[in-house]
C-alpha cells in the first residue's frame, strides 16, 4: 500500500511517500539494502562528529535479538510488529568520547541520523514505523546497554504489507490519510506565532 502526501508546496517524492506503516509483507529485507540503510545512517550530521548513535538490529529467524527486542515493546506495538521482518533499538551515547563531558546533543542526533535512515530505506522501497511505546529499562536489562547510553527509541522496518492482516482498529488507522498542520504553525519570523514573510507569496 502505498500514501502519497497532499503537500502544500512540492517536496522530495521520497519525502512525499514517507509514512509509518504497521502492516508489513514477510519479504526479507536483503543484506545489500540493509548496508545501505545503515550506510545513509552513519553519514549523518553530529555535535563534534561524536555519531552518538548505536543500532541494535534483530532480524526475524536470525537469533534472538529479535525476540528481545520484542520483548522489550508495549504490548499495543507487540499486537502488528511480529509482521516487521526487522526490529531496532537506537541508543545514544550521553557524553562525548573527546573529555567525557555531557553531550546536550546527542538524542538530537540520534534523531537525524534515525532520518537519514528512514530516507534511504524509502529509496529501497522499505518502511520504517518509529516507536516511543517501549521499555527503555527492560531494553537496557535484556542488551546490557552501558550506563553511559541512553535507549532513544524502537523502529520497525520493511516491506510494505496488506492493511487487511491486522486487527480492525488498526486496520482502520492504516487507511487514514495523516495530515500535518500548516507551515504557518511551526514556521516563525521576525515574531514568535507569527509566519516568515516568504509563506506569504
Amino acid at each position: 500500500m502505498e500514501k502519497i502526501r497532499p503537500v502544500d508546496y512540492d517536496i522530495h517524492d521520497l519525502l512525499r511517500r514517507r509514512w509509518s506503516p504497521r502492516a508489513f509483507s514477510d519479504r526479507t529485507i536483503e543484506p545489500a539494502v540493509m548496508r545501505r540503510i545503515f550506510e545513509a545512517a552513519r553519514w549523518s550530521a553530529s555535535c563534534f562528529n561524536e555519531q552518538p548513535w548505536r543500532f541494535i538490529v534483530g532480524i526475524r529467524g536470525a537469533g534472538d535479538t529479535y525476540d528481545r527486542i520484542t520483548a522489550a515493546l508495549s504490548p499495543g506495538n507487540q499486537r502488528w510488529t511480529h509482521t516487521a521482518p526487522v526490529l531496532v533499538l537506537i541508543c545514544s551515547k550521553k557524553t562525548f568520547t573527546h573529555n567525557s563531558k555531557p553531550n546536550d546533543w546527542h538524542v538530537y542526533d540520534a534523531g537525524q541520523a534515525a532520518a537519514h535512515l528512514t530516507v534511504q530505506a524509502m529509496s529501497e522501497s522499505v518502511f520504517v514505523h518509529q516507536m516511543a511505546g517501549f521499555s527503555a529499562d527492560k531494553a537496557r536489562e535484556l542488551f546490557q546497554v552501558p550506563a553511559d547510553y541512553e535507549v532513544v527509541t524502537a523502529m520497525a522496518m520493511g516491506y510494505a504489507g496488506d492493511p487487511a492482516q491486522l486487527p480492525e482498529e488498526l486496520h482502520k488507522s492504516e487507511l487514514s490519510p495523516g495530515s500535518r498542520r500548516p507551515l504557518s504553525g511551526s514556521v516563525f519570523g521576525e515574531e514568535w506565532d507569527t509566519p516568515p514573510s516568504f509563506l506569504d507569496s
